[in-house]
């Protein structure tokens, strides 16, 4: 390989380990790899940039925009109430199974999510369901856990059925556009998208009950499991409790919550016997129900540790939130104290649920990761400040979703239909259909102009059209072309079957490390330069780029639907395995299978 080729590939591996790691967000590490091969000459500047003149990333914010009318105005919202009522509503867990009904549950919520999914971003669609869903749940004492994950799988299957369905195609399809090929048609995927999306639904379906424990979620262990949730309240120097016994201090029959133990410097006080004496400073954890933290604020002579992050909001009509932290979060590899988060966000921050569990230190210390659910305090307008900001991927407020605006349901509904109807009829391109979507959607006053600009994931957009650059890098260097040829070498016993498997797995692993879009980008010229090597038609290999960097099963970072319900349903991060990995191995399968046939070799 020449030298130019080297240096790209150390700025691709570079990439990947700032993208795995979490180091800076996304788009940063795109965006500067990118004009670091540009300032070294490795591509000139209209290779850098023409992923930002793309159709692609415009195509993509067009959508964002559409996603979020369908969201603000719950066009959705009675067609999931519907799907969820069923006659078993009673059924209880046992023995830590699903209830009976678990699975017609599953299909019922994940057939029609996957129908959606496949004309609207995927990710605004779970954004809206899963607070729904695990509402639902909590109402009728069950866990949401056999359904939040089907649901956000369910998702990504759906968009694999058109061009629209995830941003992941539009970005081959642009790819495809950019190499001199024509664009991916609307229904041009379908033919592996939509076996894909059926199998995998039927597996859903099948396994999902056995394969999922039955999980406590992150809000039923904040309000409900004693044993999940704690606050820490200091003794007054000098109170009314300074100098008290625990029983005395009323403090050993609380109703809904007990004191756990006593912090006194550096000594630690558990189990609390009732005789113990209170001195000041004492820190007292107390273990129970989120819904009394306020209650226990208000006992003379204790005052929380976090008190100065509440300062402000005790004067307030308050409630509570869980927040997700998403990839793209500024928090994420950060403390609470490092971000200034009450003066940032307006809110405290009262536990911290991570991987199935609630994080016991102290929060001001613990650093951030993707994915950790943050129990919130916060008035009433923190749900519409911070719902569309990137700095959480999903905030879903305890005790129900604010109505939405139905008046207008209607009009959207008409508006995603006719995108389906003219870029499938060949009527009109994809990126004209979407804009006059979502101009469509400002001008029937179904989102405000602000609201259609903050709907727009920025981050999202930079790093598909950064990623275009790196992917440029990639194929002009002749890195393309070498490690296609270690990757057919290496699969030559399989002959072309076998070259189409190693890129599908080639993807498969890494969209787990990095996002779906920059694997995608990666990938496509060493899929087109395997083609070239084995004789194969280029497009079936591009189409099988497109379906295995969406593939994203087995991680709850893999894929931002997977973050959105990792707290939701409390999972643990090998949860996604058991279920995920028969799903990634059926989505590879089928995909082996159709695309030979829908594009001869």
């Amino acid at each position: 390989m020449s030298g130019e080729a080297w240096f790209t590939l150390a700025v691709v591996i570079g990439t990947v380990g700032l993208l795995t790691r979490n180091l800076v967000p996304a788009s940063a590490a795109l965006l500067g790899a990118t004009v670091l091969l540009l300032v070294t000459g490795v591509i000139d500047a209209p290779q850098a940039f023409a992923g930002f003149a793309n159709p692609a990333p415009i195509t993509v914010a067009a959508l964002y925009v559409l996603a979020r009318a369908v969201e603000i105005t719950g066009a959705l919202d009675r067609v999931i109430a519907r799907l969820l009522a069923s006659p078993d509503d009673a059924d209880e867990a046992a023995d830590g199974r699903p209830p009976a009904g678990t699975r017609r549950r599953i299909a019922r919520l994940a057939a029609p999510t996957a129908v959606a999914s496949s004309v609207l971003n995927n990710t605004p669609i779970v954004a809206m369901v899963a607070p729904q869903v695990a509402d639902w749940a909590a109402r009728r004492g069950q866990s949401a856990s056999p359904l939040l994950m089907p649901l956000s799988f369910a998702a990504i299957l759906g968009g694999l059925v058109t061009a629209v369905g995830t941003s992941t195609n539009l970005v081959v399809s642009g790819l495809l556009e950019a190499s001199g090929r024509p664009p991916m048609g609307m229904f041009e995927i379908t033919m592996v998208g939509l076996p894909v999306m059926v199998a995998g639904l039927a597996l859903l379906v099948l396994l999902g009950p056995r394969f999922l424990p039955y999980r406590q979620a992150a809000l039923q262990t904040f309000t409900q499991a004693v044993r999940e949730f704690s606050v820490a309240m200091r003794v007054s120097p000098d109170g009314p409790l300074d100098g008290s016994t625990v029983e005395a201090a009323g403090l050993r029959h609380l109703q809904g919550v007990f004191l756990a133990r006593i912090d006194r410097g550096e000594e630690v006080i558990a189990p609390v016997d009732p005789d113990r004496r209170l001195a000041g400073d004492d820190v007292l954890t107390f273990v129970g129900k989120v819904d009394l933290i306020v209650d226990l604020q208000t006992t003379r002579g204790l005052v929380s540790t976090e008190d100065h992050h509440l300062e402000g909001l005790k004067d307030t009509r308050q409630r509570f939130y869980e927040a997700v932290l998403g990839q793209g979060s500024p928090m994420v590899g950060h403390t609470l104290k490092e971000v200034g988060f009450r003066g940032r966000y307006d809110a405290a921050v009262l536990a911290i649920h991570r991987a199935g569990e609630r994080v016991d230190a102290k929060l001001g210390d613990v650093r951030l990761r993707t994915g950790d659910t943050l129990l919130l305090l916060a008035d009433e307008a923190f749900y519409t400040r911070w719902r569309e900001s990137p700095d959480f991927l999903l905030v879903a407020p305890i005790g129900g979703i604010p109505p939405a605006r139905t008046r207008k349901a209607p009009v959207v509904g008409v508006i995603a239909a006719g995108i389906v109807l003219l870029a499938g009829a060949g009527v009109l391109p994809i990126l004209q259909a979407a804009l006059i979507a979502a101009f469509a959607i400002i001008a029937t006053g179904a989102l405000t102009m602000r609201e259609a600009r903050d709907a727009v994931d920025l981050d999202v957009i930079v790093v598909i059209a950064a990623a275009f650059g790196l992917g440029e890098a990639v194929a002009v260097t002749g890195l393309a072309d070498r490690l296609a040829g270690l990757l057919v070498d290496g699969f030559a016993v399989f002959g072309i079957l076998g070259a189409l498997a190693g890129i599908i797995l080639a993807t498969i692993m890494l969209t787990e490390l990095i996002t779906n879009n920059a694997a995608a980008v990666l990938m496509f010229p060493i899929a087109l330069a395997t083609a070239d090597a084995v004789g194969a038609d280029a497009r079936g290999f591009a189409i099988a780029v497109a379906v295995a960097a969406s593939a994203s099963f087995l991680t709850p970072i893999g894929y931002q639907t997977n973050t959105m319900v990792y707290g939701l349903g409390g999972y643990r991060f090998t949860d996604y395995v058991r279920l995920g990995f028969p799903l990634t191995v059926l989505v590879a399968a089928v995909s082996l299978l159709v695309i030979p046939l829908a594009w001869p070799f």
